[in-house]
Parts: structure tokens; C-alpha cells; sequence
């Protein structure tokens, strides 16, 4: 086994794939024994509607990774074949479902399973960080277009904001995090598209200071970093950008409304307002960002419950959001754990063949 094969396994142990599912499972656990209603499980009402609603809402999985692939294909170039893109999109789906979004998600192993496909290594940093950087620019629009749109009062709505702590700190929690997002995407475009050498120095310099030096390799690895993606993107025209940025609103629309599909399967005749659906979805998108646990686990369950169950049979909350980590997070982990070790034979050990 190479030398770099050893480091990428350790990072994908067993108990490293288990422990989302662990947690996931154990908060949807004790919501379903604090807050669902057996009766209202027993009174679901399944009809043919209720079945092309789940049909779409597998339909809504497909059209976010095959807008990853596409998106992905486009910016190599086409380097990669359409099996190699969707091994590509589907590694870092579980790279990031195993890494917490505090820290970045799957953002380096992607860089790394990239390069190991075959794209050089500048090329490499150049996609992945322009692909981090496009997905965070549809949070970064979305979420005051829905309080434009929707108003803070109604995105809020069923959290308590202004009647308790849990719902003040969720507010509060979410412009932080917002903000921080905003500024360090502004950060990045000034760094990608103006003088990615002046923010290298910056970091640097912030990184040299007594309280933060032991941090200071990674801040002269990311201004490296971004001095390559910069030179990568320079010369490009826009025909480069907008099918990119196409196929992130694409792949981030479609992941939304996976819920969207669930509730109406689900729905019993209570008002609908599905742009108010999505809207509340983009806010727990940010919110989920903050949490150390891999892939927001738990904080993605309790928020569910939370903003999401007004639009819910009673009772039926909890079932739900269960059913929608169980289609849109957890089928990742699995594909991950099935084609990692045949993607190691081929890609890290001597003389790997597909």
C-alpha cells in the first residue's frame, strides 16, 4: 500500500462512517419518543399521489448530483467521463457527510480525489475552490432573497424567536453565521478574481501573530491555494461561468425540494406555501454550517422538528425528517462506503486497475 493510501483510509474508518449515523439516528430517536403520535402514524392516508410525490422527490436526488456531475465535467473541461464524475461527486458527498461544515466539509479530500482521477493538481484546486465558492454564493443570495421575499417573521416562524432563548439564539445564530459566510466569500472572489497575492500576505501576517502562528502552514497552504485557483480562472470567458453557476442553482434547488416533495406526500390539506417550504430550508441550510458534528447531525434532526413541523400532519415530524435524512444524507455514506475501496485499488495502490 502507498504512503498515500494509508492517511485517506484512516480518515474513512468504520467508526468514522458510523458515528453521523449514530447520532442522526439517536436525536431522531428521542424526538420520535418525545414528540411523535402513533395515532397519527396509523391515520396516514397513502394514495397515488403520495407515491409520485416520493417518486419525486428520488427524482430531486438525481437532479442534484446529476447537476454536481455536470457542473463538475464542464469545469475539467470534460476530462472526466461521466462514471469517473459521478465517482468524483459521490467521494466527496461522502467525504462531506463525514467532515462537520465547520471546518470546510469534504473541501481538501475533494481537491485530492480530484487530482488522483487524473486532473493536475493546480486544476485541481482551481475547480474545487471555484465549485466551494459558487455554492456559497447560493447561500449567500438565497437567504436575503427568502427575507425579502418571505419575510423574517414568517422564516422564523415555530422557533420562538423573541418568546424563548432557544429561538432568540437561532436567530441570532443565524445572521452570525451569515455574515462570517458573506465576508469570507467576498474575501474569497477579492482573492480569486483581483490580488490573491495580497491576500496571501494578509494571511500570513494574521497567522504570524503569537496566539495563531501554530496555525500559520495552513494559512500559507490556502493563499498557495488561491493564488493557483486564481491564475486557473483568469483567463476564463462566460462561457465558462454561467453553465457553472447554472448547475449550482440546479444541484442546490433540487436538494431542497426533496423536503418539499416529502411534505406534500404527506400533506392533509392544511394551507401550503411551498416557496415558504423552501425558504425555511435555506435558513436551516446556514444554520447546519455551525455544527461540529459530521454532516449536521442532530442539529439537522432538531431543526427539522422545529421550523419545518407547522407545515406537518402532528406528530408526524419527527417520522419525517427521519425519511428525509434517510433519502438525502445517509444513502451518500453508503455509496461512499461501497466505491471508496475500489476507487483506492485503482487510484492509491501500485499498479491499480479499474
Amino acid at each position: 500500500m502507498t504512503d498515500d493510501a494509508r492517511p485517506f483510509l484512516r480518515s474513512f474508518s468504520l467508526g468514522k462512517m458510523l458515528l453521523p449515523v449514530f447520532i442522526g439516528l439517536g436525536i431522531t430517536a428521542v424526538l420520535i419518543l418525545r414528540n411523535s403520535d402513533l395515532s397519527a402514524l396509523r391515520s396516514v392516508q397513502w394514495t397515488w399521489a403520495s407515491t409520485a410525490w416520493i417518486v419525486l422527490a428520488f427524482g430531486s436526488v438525481v437532479v442534484r448530483d446529476y447537476a454536481y456531475m455536470v457542473r463538475i465535467r464542464h469545469l475539467t473541461d470534460r476530462d472526466l467521463s461521466w462514471w469517473r464524475s459521478f465517482v468524483v461527486i459521490m467521494l466527496w458527498e461522502f467525504s462531506s457527510a463525514l467532515a462537520p461544515g465547520l471546518i470546510g466539509g469534504g473541501f481538501l479530500f475533494a481537491i485530492f480525489i480530484l487530482n488522483r482521477e487524473g486532473i493536475d493538481a493546480g486544476r485541481s484546486i482551481t475547480v474545487i475552490t471555484f465549485t466551494s465558492f459558487l455554492d456559497g454564493i447560493f447561500l449567500a443570495v438565497m437567504a436575503p432573497l427568502m427575507v425579502l421575499l418571505l419575510g423574517q417573521d414568517a422564516l422564523f416562524s415555530g422557533v420562538g424567536v423573541g418568546s424563548s432563548l432557544w429561538g432568540s439564539s437561532i436567530y441570532v445564530a443565524f445572521w452570525a453565521v451569515y455574515i462570517i459566510i458573506l465576508a469570507y466569500k467576498l474575501f474569497v472572489a477579492y482573492a480569486l478574481f483581483i490580488n490573491p497575492v495580497i491576500v496571501k500576505r494578509w494571511l500570513v501576517g494574521l497567522f504570524s501573530m503569537p496566539v495563531l502562528r501554530r496555525w500559520r502552514r495552513n494559512a500559507v497552504k490556502t493563499g498557495d491555494q488561491l493564488i493557483v485557483a486564481a491564475t486557473g480562472l483568469r483567463h476564463k470567458g462566460w462561457g465558462y461561468w454561467w453553465p457553472a453557476l447554472l448547475a449550482t442553482f440546479a444541484s442546490w434547488s433540487a436538494r431542497y425540494s426533496i423536503v418539499n416533495c416529502l411534505v406534500h406526500a404527506f400533506h392533509d390539506g392544511r394551507p401550503m406555501n411551498d416557496l415558504l417550504l423552501f425558504g425555511k430550508q435555506v435558513i436551516m441550510g446556514i444554520l447546519v454550517l455551525v455544527s461540529p458534528t459530521p454532516g449536521g447531525s442532530g442539529l439537522a434532526e432538531f431543526l427539522f422538528n422545529d421550523f419545518l413541523a407547522v407545515f406537518i400532519p402532528l406528530g408526524l415530524a419527527p417520522a419525517l425528517a427521519l425519511l428525509w435524512r434517510l433519502i438525502s444524507y445517509y444513502p451518500y455514506i453508503l455509496a461512499g462506503a461501497v466505491l471508496l475501496p475500489r476507487w483506492v485499488r485503482r487510484n492509491l495502490l501500485p499498479l491499480g486497475k479499474d
